[in-house]
């Protein structure tokens, strides 16, 4: 994931100062696109999620594994000025995280330490996109906006908790998304690669029934925090 997130910002960096040094040639595919008012489109990507704990009390860490996950979905964008879009975009997100508990002392078992959470979210971003004058057949852009998403695997309702195995977590979370990426005018469509941050406002966790459980007990909050990088078609 690190590699892909590297070869995304070069591919941003270099065609932005492409596009600079080329200002002058006659701008070929798709000229009047962006002149639409409402566009629709889809993308598919990879994600990796990861979780920040915060604690009660200063005790060993909970180790968390993150693993790649996919998404897909539909884009509806709206032009608002020249230079800003709003965009909805309403996806499935699946993804899988294991949890290593580092203090033992309150486990019977060594297979009770880790706990493996899968998530599927149905996930609801509203986003502004901020973009710069077009360069011939590339235009950058910034992205920022609020999203909220429902989990469909929480397991928020279900009386067992990590006593019976079960993790439980909130079914609906909010989160604000920051990121950048390129449009590129190709001859049919506009293809435009992303890459953004998604961080979660709201606590997830569902606590376990004991309050001194050894798997949530010292956790005040799990809070998602992912990156997305996503492949769009209009």
């Amino acid at each position: 994931m690190r590699f892909l997130v590297l070869i995304l910002t070069v591919l941003f960096v270099t065609a932005t100062a492409h596009g600079q040094r080329r200002t002058k040639e006659k701008v070929v595919n798709l000229q009047n696109f962006d002149k639409k008012k409402l566009q629709f489109g889809y993308y598919i990507g990879l994600n990796s999620y990861n979780y920040k704990v915060e604690y009660k009390k200063l005790l060993p860490e909970v180790l968390v594994k993150s693993s790649l996950g996919f998404n897909i979905g539909l884009v509806a964008d709206y032009r608002v000025f020249e230079h800003l879009n709003l965009r909805f975009e309403p996806g499935l997100s699946s993804t899988q995280r294991e949890l290593n508990f580092l203090d033992r002392s309150g486990f019977t078992k060594s297979s009770d330490t880790l706990r493996t959470v899968k998530s599927t979210y149905i996930h609801l971003p509203l986003i502004l996109k901020f973009s710069t004058k077009r360069l011939n057949n590339i235009r950058p852009y910034l992205l920022g906006g609020i999203s909220t998403s429902i989990n469909l695997s929480s397991n928020q309702n279900n009386p067992d908790d990590n006593v019976n195995k079960v993790f439980r977590t909130q079914t609906n979370t909010f989160y604000y998304e920051l990121g950048l990426g390129i449009d590129f005018y190709l001859y049919y469509f506009k293809f435009s690669p992303s890459i953004r941050g998604v961080f979660a406002i709201s606590d997830e966790l569902v606590p376990d029934v004991d309050p001194n459980s050894p798997w949530t007990g010292n956790i005040s909050a799990l809070r998602s925090r992912g990156i997305f990088i996503n492949f769009t078609f209009h």
